[in-house]
């Protein structure tokens, strides 16, 4: 039997095949947004999709985002499903009633009589000097909200067959793509990111974290271009004889919390990696739940956390690099982890 057909795509091209597949198949799927048509989108993200759909399916808007997000959560209780692409993340602002208030609750507030089936896109992360209103990643914002999906891709494969999960999904769905693992040609990205992807349409499935690397001295729980940075670092702490699992979350909602433990309970140990904000986040969130499962979960010592301070992302480059983990740090907290026994023993 022959394997299928794959080629290696950037997030950028397996974004855009995904949504062009279901758009193939269904065709009450569409995208608007700003930017999204003639330009492909910001960070490519629809590219090549006007030219095959045109502007009736492609749909360049204005710039406002509550009337475009409110006509696409019209649109899919109407029964069609749209694609909107909120260009940065750190925009939300601007349409927070839209979504927090009508995406998020209007299932529930219909009593279940309508069906919201959109996918809200954006880019989210920093890392190349945009400053404080363009360089978050606010995934834990949406997540602490009831009523969305929220998904967050790490890698070609992983964003194609998410994508079309979303878009196929009957529920509002938030999918954050980082742009530093886009494989933009004119931003520095992790290579790691760009991988083999096969040309039949697929979904992955919501809340199945994927287990990056085995490990045995130590778990890395993490997320979106943290993933690309905890591979690099693990291969140095490898050369140093300290063993990391790595887990990608995929998903945080809905959360693999299986997953997290299963790998805990095998390690002893877990790093949290997240380029979100450190307090009321997803680190907070993992922490919680191996706290509450201590009796099957034993640790050999106290977990650890990266994250992003409690501070606006800098535009300066040296103070961008120090409020976002690096690879570096994650070397260190993982080696200063692997030796924490040492320092205060077996937690009872």
């Amino acid at each position: 039997m022959n394997a299928p057909a794959t080629r290696k795509l950037t997030m950028a091209q397996a974004i855009s095949e995904a949504i062009a597949q279901e758009m193939e198949r269904d065709p009450e799927v569409f995208v608007l947004g700003e930017d999204v048509g003639k330009y492909g989108g910001i960070f490519s993200a629809t590219g090549g999709l006007l030219a095959k759909f045109g502007k009736d399916r492609i749909m360049d808007t204005p710039i406002s985002e509550t009337g475009f997000i409110g006509t696409a959560i019209g649109a899919a209780a109407a029964g069609m499903r749209p694609i909107a692409e909120l260009m940065f993340v750190d925009f939300f602002g601007v349409c927070m009633d839209m979504i927090y208030n009508h995406m998020a609750k209007n299932i529930y507030m219909s009593g279940g009589n309508i069906q919201l089936p959109m996918v809200l896109m954006s880019a989210i992360g920093g890392g190349y000097n945009d400053a404080a209103q363009h360089s978050q990643c606010l995934y834990a914002t949406f997540a602490h909200m009831p009523g969305m999906k929220v998904v967050v891709p790490s890698n070609a494969y992983d964003a194609k067959g998410l994508m079309t999960q979303a878009i196929r999904d009957n529920n509002p769905v938030v999918f954050l793509f980082h742009k530093g693992i886009m494989g933009l040609p004119w931003m520095s990205y992790f290579e790691g990111s760009t991988n083999e992807v096969p040309e039949a349409p697929y979904a992955i499935p919501f809340g199945q974290a994927r287990v990056v690397r085995e490990g045995s001295d130590l778990t890395i729980v993490t997320l979106s271009q943290m993933v690309q940075k905890a591979v690099i670092a693990s291969d140095e702490l490898d050369r140093e004889g300290i063993s990391a699992e790595i887990i990608d979350l995929r998903t945080i909602v809905p959360l693999d919390r299986a997953a997290v433990l299963a790998s805990v309970r095998k390690t002893g140990r877990l790093l949290i990696a997240d380029e979100d904000y450190l307090s009321f986040g997803l680190s907070g969130e993992i922490s919680a739940l191996i706290a509450e499962n201590l009796d099957t979960v034993p640790l050999k010592a106290p977990v650890r956390r990266l994250a992003v301070p409690d501070v606006p992302i800098p535009y300066s480059r040296p103070l961008e690099q120090f409020v976002i983990p690096q690879t570096s740090s994650i070397v260190q907290a993982a080696r200063q982890l692997a030796q924490a026994k040492k320092l205060v023993g077996t937690l009872a």
